[in-house]
């Protein structure tokens, strides 16, 4: 099966009486869950940029590009799914690492930050019975030049919200665009 082809949603299982749109729904439903909302998190900045040109690459090196731009985009939340008692304290990942190249199946011994700019996307609702992650005004995004993150924080593997506000342009799910273009 070509996995480059979009698959419609009426698409079916064969040999089952099933759909696609059966095992979305069954398997990847919750957007509460860290995978799932880091997914869903690059698909918002998709949507925001009109850039969903290409099929996700698993592990990719970098999550979207956008006018020659690599965007490495990463998520966190103050509610999860698998634990509710308490919040969450908020850090999102920027560790360098070393870029895939899947036309030779090699790691590229340089390690770094290889995308050009992170979009931290925190999903900010603290009310469990209220929380929706499909509504964007319950996101807060974060814009950060890779540049940046190399001068502040070159050796961090991570970065807390307040560190992250010293450095980055929050925006709203509707200033995105226009704030990553003032930025290219």
């Amino acid at each position: 099966m070509n996995n480059e082809r979009h698959l419609k949603s009426e698409t079916p299982i064969l040999g089952t009486d099933h759909t696609i749109l059966d095992f979305w729904k069954w398997g990847f439903s919750n957007i509460l869950t860290n995978n799932l909302r880091g997914i869903f998190a690059e698909f918002l900045i998709g949507t925001a940029l009109g850039c969903l040109n290409q099929l996700r690459v698993e592990w990719d090196a970098y999550d979207l590009v956008y006018k020659g731009m690599k965007i490495e985009v990463k998520s966190s939340a103050y509610i999860q799914a698998w634990h509710k008692e308490k919040y969450s304290n908020i850090s999102f990942s920027i560790g360098a690492k070393k870029e895939y190249d899947y036309t030779t199946n090699k790691y590229n011994p340089t390690v770094k930050r290889n995308a050009d700019i992170y979009v931290f996307c925190l999903l900010k609702e603290k009310n469990l019975e209220l929380i929706e992650p499909l509504n964007t005004a319950q996101w807060e995004f974060y814009l950060a030049l890779t540049k940046d993150l190399d001068i502040y924080f070159p050796n961090q593997k991570t970065i807390s919200l307040n560190s992250l506000k010293k450095i980055a342009h929050s925006s709203t799910y509707e200033e995105l665009k226009q704030i990553i273009d003032g930025l290219l």
